[in-house]
């Protein structure tokens, strides 16, 4: 068994990354920073031509313009940031927790060995692990924990259980690899609201507390995005969350006020094959 880096069928990969339509968009920079990841990926691009032994490779994308720095301290500060990112401003998330999901699902799927543990903290923290897949972006599989876990087990767990668990669909199969894309959210800031209406959409993910018409007792939970996607206001949330949970009786406001609800924020991040895929060539140049 071989794991994720050394393989000896890569061209698969590849190949399947060049049936795709489209790819990762240069990212101009928006601020007065100068820096961006291309300038790196043509660095990268000057040297295999040159060690090949073939033509130099075209002009890039970024823009020209000429500057003098060179104090050491230089650092990518666009969105693609493809180095361990160590808590940056109180920030837990980070792209390399996505691109480590889909290390896992690759390896899964292909009955490699696991991947190696990542380089990004190992702090415990609640998470959640979504997969979606096309360019309409459409829900493959969501699954995750209220449950404080390490995020190295806790990711590696969650990708695979998200990806072949929830019960509303059917498996992620291999063909499907090359068209998904994988969210992380980091659940924190948890508190209690005062009723059904304490909380603010776009900015709270819930869960409530309440009692079936049968009177057994369920939970259920919408992530921060789940109300803003579908348009939805805050009752009509509550609503569909206890049909979510298995609630079949009539949803009266007597039955909205005896929930107890508990909100929280979410720290999300969202990933796409070619994102990864372009993350894999360059860590494997």
């Amino acid at each position: 068994m071989g794991d994720l880096h050394d393989f000896e069928n890569k061209e698969d990969i590849d190949s399947q990354f060049e049936k795709e339509n489209d790819h990762v968009s240069p990212s101009i920079p928006k601020t007065d920073k100068v820096i961006c990841p291309e300038m790196c990926f043509f660095c990268f691009d000057v040297l295999l031509y040159h060690l090949d032994n073939h033509s130099p490779p075209k002009t890039p994308s970024f823009s020209n313009d000429s500057y003098t720095c060179c104090n050491g301290n230089g650092s990518i500060i666009q969105h693609h940031n493809y180095q361990p990112n160590i808590y940056k401003n109180g920030v837990v998330v980070c792209v390399e927790m996505c691109f480590f999901c889909f290390d896992v699902l690759y390896c899964h799927l292909n009955q490699y060995d696991p991947p190696k543990s990542p380089s990004f903290p190992n702090d415990s923290y609640p998470l959640f692990v979504t997969w979606k897949i096309g360019k309409d972006r459409r829900l493959r599989g969501c699954i995750g924990t209220f449950n404080s876990m390490n995020l190295h087990s806790g990711l590696r767990e969650y990708a695979v259980t998200s990806a072949f668990k929830d019960s509303r669909f059917s498996p992620i199969t291999r063909d499907e690899f090359g068209k998904l894309h994988v969210s992380v959210s980091i659940l924190r800031h948890f508190e209690d609201g005062e009723d059904y209406m304490d909380w603010e959409i776009g900015i709270h993910g819930i869960r409530i507390e309440y009692t079936t018409e049968k009177g057994s007792k369920r939970t259920a939970t919408y992530l921060p995005e789940v109300a803003p996607e579908q348009g939805w206001d805050r009752v009509q949330t509550i609503d569909s969350l206890l049909r979510k949970g298995g609630y079949k009786g009539t949803i009266s406001n007597e039955v909205r006020k005896s929930i107890r609800l508990t909100r929280y924020q979410s720290e999300k991040l969202t990933v796409s094959y070619p994102e990864y895929k372009e993350y894999w060539r360059s860590r494997n140049c």
